[in-house]
């Protein structure tokens, strides 16, 4: 019996890195291949007679149109089963029987194309099951400044089974690569929380997890028929439902079930009355940005509010005789300004600056400092010494001045910092948003009968389509997956990729791309890239990749901010040191120091002065979102950046060579100036164009 195809792995023969067409991408069979030929060669295969599969590279390819002429002129040759091209990648993956064709007709092949070929991997061949790395995207949350991102690095870097791990502050983003036979998602989110950091998987590529947003939840009891549901399917391994938000996450084996199915198992058990509707993680990720954005406002404003009071108490009261009068009445061994100050101080710094605290533990427990170490250290400092000078003054009588205002405005002002700050790295991922948002939010999938008769059409939702599915394309739809026309005619814009302003013809066979818009007539269409495979998902990924990337001049300021605090506490100390010597000896007049004051609350304003106002977040993050800004806006239009080292050799550039006038161009005529060589008024004329422009576009309507 021949294997299923979820079964089938691949393993190197010499060296080279483990493919799994379970994880990665399933065996199709094109044009003169059945599925009964091939699975028969595979299951007598093995050695040299087995499936092989080799990368090459390809140079010379600048649009979706060369990855479509090698993709025909690989699959053109007698022995190729499969051959999928990655255009930004210049690479071609090639599945191929060895004793029909050779690597050398292969290469040959696509330079008969008009490109350069060379082969990158060596042969796989079919043999036992072994798991590849994968690639999983992790939110970490409490990330303050790059000591922060070296620490998390550090720690994933160190994990068994971690090949490769990034960390990116301006988007609270870490990528893992990672063995899943050594360690699972799960651990690694463990390892982030244990170093005092907020964790979460975003995505991986294993495709095995769905993000839902469930409709029709309106109590407990609908709650636990969905748990139900969920328990009763097949292939669900763990699931975990927000009452309160509606959103739904499933684990499942797509070994046993397939991602639409699943939803369309969850809707049938359910009668109708659950709405699902598939989440993207970078819908998600939005929305956690928005989150982080009120939730800091919220604590800036709280602190404000608080801080207000306290500005009136020190600096307006004393000079109204009524609210003075009140503030000094002694109420116990303080005065009731004194009281005031104390309350309103305490719940800015232990309870709205609790944040600070814990992220500065966070860092100290993990041998780094940050700015949060710093925001703690000098705002404690000015907050302990004012209640020290308070118990000092209630037992000795000798009343030294308190400093509560200076600590609730830092704490104020760094607040306000921060919520700025969230708001920027919010608005550095608006241009991804965008380009998740070129592809369309739903589908028409198209339901065969007996004999490959359509027998009907229903919407999905674009996230859930499977490589095979028939769709269909209205006139001025975007088309929903890279695919193969199988029906109809028309003309496709697909500037989004090329940027030919000019569209396309689409005919019978021809490739199409997810995402570009068809101008015209119905199409009905085979998807055939879906997920991280189509186009558009290469390109994210792209952009995510280069956005992830560090600058060379970013990896000197990472350094630079590791060993900033220690530095300024440092500095810190030889100024409070400095200036209390500067006082004993006199090296400056007592006229400088505040009433009832001394030089060692003098020498040690002056400290803290130098902790609160040196802050590294600026530092680390100026470059990464200078790069996340740069990459973010370069993709939306049209310009794609491979990382910040590129980014920072572009100012080198004096020449920019262009190969195609349609790249610089729209396509579109457009009325630039109206000149009116007769007496008639301008306006007149304009009407008189606007009338006739209007007839014209009923006429064509009318004739169509």
């Amino acid at each position: 019996m021949a294997p299923s195809r979820r079964d089938l792995q691949l393993t190197p023969v010499t060296g080279g890195s483990p493919f799994e067409i379970g994880d990665t991408e399933e065996v199709r069979l094109l044009d003169s291949y059945d599925d009964e030929d091939v699975w028969s060669k595979i299951e007598e295969g093995g050695g040299e007679s087995g499936l092989r599969k080799i990368q090459v590279g390809i140079t010379g390819m600048t649009c979706a149109a060369c990855s479509n002429s090698v993709e025909g002129a690989l699959m053109s040759v007698n022995g190729v089963f499969k051959a999928s091209v990655a255009l930004l990648q210049n690479r071609a993956d090639v599945v191929f029987d060895p004793t029909l064709v050779k690597e050398e007709d292969i290469k040959e092949a696509i330079e008969d194309a008009g490109f350069e070929a060379e082969i990158l991997a060596e042969p796989v061949t079919t043999g036992t099951k072994t798991q590849g790395t994968l690639v999983g995207q992790f939110t970490i949350g409490g990330m303050t400044c790059a000591a922060c991102v070296n620490s998390v690095e550090g720690i994933l870097r160190d994990l068994p089974g971690v090949k490769r791990a990034v960390v990116a502050l301006a988007t609270s983003l870490g990528e893992v690569e990672y063995d899943p036979n050594v360690i699972n998602k799960d651990e690694i989110v463990t390892a982030i929380e244990d170093a005092g950091f907020e964790g979460s998987l975003v995505q991986s590529n294993q495709q095995d997890k769905l993000i839902l947003r469930v409709e029709g939840i309106l109590g407990e009891l609908d709650a636990q028929v969905l748990e139900g549901i969920l328990t009763r399917l097949n292939g669900v391994r763990s699931f975990r439902l927000d009452k309160i938000s509606g959103e739904l996450e499933v684990v499942f084996d797509p070994e046993v079930v397939s991602s639409r199915s699943l939803v369309d198992g969850i809707e049938g058990e359910g009668y109708g009355k659950f709405k699902l509707r598939v989440m993207s993680p970078y819908e998600r990720l939005t929305s956690k940005d928005t989150g982080e954005a009120s939730n800091m406002f919220r604590r800036f404003i709280s602190s404000l509010v608080l801080s207000i009071p306290l500005f009136f108490i020190q600096v307006i009261c004393p000079h109204i005789a009524l609210f003075d009068a009140l503030l000094v009445w002694r109420c116990g061994p303080f005065m009731m300004g004194d009281w005031l100050k104390w309350a309103l101080v305490s719940v800015i710094q232990f309870v709205i600056g609790k944040k600070f605290y814990v992220a500065a533990w966070r860092a100290l427990r993990n041998g780094s400092t940050n700015m949060d170490v710093l925001v703690a250290l000098g705002t404690s400092a000015s907050y302990f010494y004012s209640v020290g000078a308070l118990l000092y003054g209630a037992v000795t009588g000798f009343w030294s001045p308190t400093y509560f205002d200076a600590s609730a405005m830092l704490i104020t002002f760094v607040l306000l910092g921060k919520y700025l700050e969230s708001l920027a790295k919010g608005k550095t991922s608006e241009a991804m948003k965008k380009l998740v948002q070129l592809t369309p939010a739903t589908a028409i999938l198209l339901t065969e009968g007996k004999g490959g008769k359509l027998v009907g059409e229903r919407e999905i939702d674009a996230l859930l389509i499977l490589p095979g599915d028939t769709l269909k394309v209205h006139p001025g739809a975007k088309i929903p997956a890279d695919g193969v026309v199988v029906w109809g005619s028309s003309y496709v814009n697909e500037s989004m990729v090329t940027g030919e302003s000019v569209p396309v013809s689409k005919e019978v066979d021809s490739p199409v791309i997810g995402g570009t818009i068809n101008m015209h007539g119905a199409l009905h269409m085979k998807a055939t890239k879906v997920g991280s495979d189509a186009v558009l998902s290469q390109i994210i990924s792209l952009v995510e990749t280069a956005q992830m990337s560090k600058a060379p001049i970013q990896k000197f300021a990472d350094y630079v901010a590791s060993i900033f605090v220690p530095v300024v506490i440092t500095l810190a100390l030889f100024t409070l040191i400095g200036w209390s010597i500067g006082g004993a000896v006199g090296a400056y007049p007592d006229e400088w120091l505040p009433k009832n004051g001394t030089h060692f609350v003098f020498s040690l304003m002056f400290s803290i002065s130098v902790v609160v106002i040196a802050c590294p977040c600026a530092l680390g993050l100026a470059t990464p979102t200078a790069v996340m800004v740069a990459t973010g806006v370069g993709a939306t239009n049209g310009v794609l950046i491979k990382g910040g080292d590129a980014l920072e050799k572009a100012h080198k550039v004096k020449y920019v060579i262009f190969d195609k006038t349609g790249t610089l161009t729209q396509g579109k005529a457009t009325v630039t100036t109206a000149k009116v060589f007769s007496e008639m008024d301008r306006g007149e004329f304009l009407t008189l164009v606007a009338s006739a422009e209007v007839r014209l576009i009923f006429f064509l309507s009318f004739l169509d």
